[in-house]
């Protein structure tokens, strides 16, 4: 487990994960993320913190609108998205191409079918 820093890409929106594991990362090919390209890990959201940018987050629902699709207002990176787990634990959803230290080519990447949802 390690510590990790993570921001958009003006860097207005910064945050810090604790205690993350990042073995295994979900490739969604929902509309949403096969359109982000995002690479997700899923942490409780005790283990979220953050550091600034809360003024400059827009929020986007679609579906359920049950997830907190969150990107920066000025630059349009998504890092991260708020969520619920199914029995009600609030979670971030951690876009992990944002998070500082991270070897991209040595992730177990799983695809998730969330188009068929």
């Amino acid at each position: 487990m390690a510590n990790y820093m993570g921001s958009c890409h003006c860097g207005n929106v910064k945050y810090e994960v604790q205690d993350l594991t990042i073995d295994k990362v979900v490739s969604c090919n929902c509309s949403m993320c096969r359109r982000k390209g995002a690479l997700l890990a899923f942490v409780p959201a005790t283990q979220f913190k953050l550091i600034s940018g809360e003024g400059d987050l827009k929020n986007y629902h679609f579906n359920r609108n049950v997830i907190d699709h969150l990107f920066c207002g000025n630059c349009g990176v998504s890092s991260f998205a708020r969520g619920k787990r199914p029995d009600g634990t609030p979670i971030a959803a951690l876009n992990v191409r944002c998070l500082d230290g991270v070897d991209l080519d040595k992730l177990d990447i799983q695809h998730f079918d969330g188009a068929s949802l």
